[in-house]
């Protein structure tokens, strides 16, 4: 047998395969070759449908992704009532758009970082509160951001050398939180945050500089922003590390600091102001400073009585030696720095003499000093009242 009649006779044994089976035997197995086709056929279509469902699906869900990422939702228009909002300084474009989702003034914040990197007056933005408005689209957001008059308008400068009085006046005026309301809150040091030397006592402590102040915020949340801002200024300098390098305990270079403060005119002045402090304390010498004498008499003038020096009072530095027993004023970071590290001299003295162009003169000897206050007193000649 060759090979042509192996497949002429798939069974070998050389009979044709119409003669193995019956009629009815060769209908059957032609069913179920056409069964085979067919479910053959249907399972390709199966899978054929298949993937299409599922890479039609995911083509889908790909656009949508897309589209999200491109269009991220939003609201329309320019949103109804109120909401305060504090943005932070330094704070970029994902942050402000995150601070205004969490407040529900827009719906995402990828929708809002579209509108801000749109556009170019963005980085103008400033830090402070705004009156914003509830579901605003992102670019009414950002127009309502750009706008001054949006501002909560409790922006206020504190001025350095302030006395804690005159803090809660500048603040009860910017607020409309009575100095009482401050005063009261004051007595509770536990809840301002006041370092431990600050031995329960906000005089000295209260940070000057600018404050975004929050329009409903109270006089104690007020006071533990400002000594938070001490805290911060105190430890970026490390206050307490160099003040134990210079033999003092901060307290201390707190209150020399204040002192520095009151004293100076210009800032290239106040190191050697500092130096005249550290002389005379340690030559025994009282430090015969009028504005620890008005501190303790609560008083503002250039002018001081003889009967002024006779107050009764630990502060009063003609009558007691070296330093008051706390602060008389919150100091800067320049006077700070000053009362670390002083300029080097032997002088003892020191008269603003011309207090109109802030011009204080230096001198080591009796004498000296004199003259320099020859030259105060004609000031005050030509300018009094003042």
């Amino acid at each position: 047998m060759n090979d042509l009649d192996l497949f002429s006779d798939p069974y070998g044994d050389g009979r044709p395969y119409d003669e193995r089976y019956g009629r009815r035997d060769q209908r059957r197995v032609r069913k179920r070759q056409k069964r085979r086709k067919r479910n053959g056929r249907a399972a390709g279509l199966f899978a054929m449908a298949f993937l299409v469902a599922v890479f039609g699906t995911g083509g889908v869900l790909g656009y949508a992704w897309l589209d999200n990422k491109r269009h991220p939702p939003d609201y329309e228009g320019q949103g109804s009532g109120k909401v305060t909002v504090q943005i932070k300084d330094g704070a970029s474009g994902s942050v402000i758009g995150a601070t205004l989702e969490e407040h529900r003034v827009v719906k995402s914040s990828r929708a809002f970082v579209q509108a801000y990197t749109k556009e170019t007056r963005a980085s103008s933005i400033q830090p402070g509160f705004y009156q914003m408005r509830l579901r605003m689209s992102s670019a009414a957001a950002m127009a309502l951001l750009l706008d001054p008059k949006s501002r909560a308008g409790n922006q206020i400068t504190i001025p350095e050398g302030r006395r804690a009085i005159e803090t809660y006046e500048l603040l009860a005026k910017k607020t409309g939180i009575s100095v009482k309301e401050f005063q009261t809150a004051a007595k509770k040091p536990e809840t301002l945050g006041l370092p431990a030397y600050a031995k329960g006592k906000v005089e000295g402590y209260l940070y000057p500089g600018r404050y975004d102040l929050d329009p409903n915020g109270s006089a104690e949340q007020i006071l533990k922003q400002m000594v938070a801002r001490f805290n911060e200024e105190a430890e970026s300098v490390d206050l307490v590390g160099k003040a134990r390098e210079a033999g003092m305990n901060p307290a201390k270079v707190i209150t020399l600091a204040s002192l520095v403060q009151a004293e100076g005119g210009k800032p290239s002045d106040l190191p050697k102001i500092s130096q005249v402090i550290y002389n005379r304390v340690e030559k025994g010498m009282p430090l015969q400073f009028d504005t620890t004498v008005l501190y303790a008499l609560n008083k503002r003038t250039l002018t001081v009585t003889n009967q002024d020096l006779q107050v009764d009072s630990p502060y009063n530095t003609y009558k007691h030696k070296g330093l008051p027993p706390g602060p008389i004023a919150s100091p800067g970071p320049e006077a700070i720095e000053a009362a670390l590290t002083p300029e080097e001299g032997t002088w003892l003295f020191f008269i603003a003499t011309d207090p109109t162009n802030k011009i204080t003169e230096f001198a080591t000897t009796e004498a000296e000093r004199v003259r320099l206050e020859k030259k105060f007193r004609a000031w005050q000649k030509a300018h009094p009242g003042q």
